[in-house]
């Protein structure tokens, strides 16, 4: 059974830098995507940034030049690098990889930014 297990939520003041890892357990293989997503309360849940295979990232407007998304194969991890937070960018972050047929989430890690 794949799992996708969350870490590095916190609590930090404006301005300041988190940084998110993943990692996948189980039998994981031929991943398309990995990725971050999340949901703010009383919002939809939205995508944070991927990071495909063989391809380029890529990142919601809002987070462009502030957010850095990275991945090891070898590891089956995937880390989400968050610079210069803002109140607004407190939410449940997900974890999101796409592998073989199957589309797998992990439980979600709480980030919250507020002085």
């Amino acid at each position: 059974q794949v799992q996708l297990v969350e870490s590095g939520g916190g609590l930090v003041q404006p301005g300041g830098s988190l940084r998110l890892a993943c990692a996948a357990s189980g039998s994981i293989f031929s991943i398309n995507a990995m990725g971050w997503y999340r949901q703010a309360p009383g919002k939809q849940r939205e995508l944070v940034a991927t990071t495909p295979s063989g391809g380029s990232p890529n990142y919601a407007d809002s987070v462009k030049g502030r957010f850095t998304i990275s991945r090891d194969n070898a590891k089956k991890m995937v880390y989400l690098q968050m610079n210069s937070l803002k109140p607004e960018d407190t939410a449940v972050y997900y974890c999101r990889v796409r592998w073989s047929v199957y589309d797998t989430w992990g439980q979600g890690t709480q980030v919250t930014v507020s002085s």
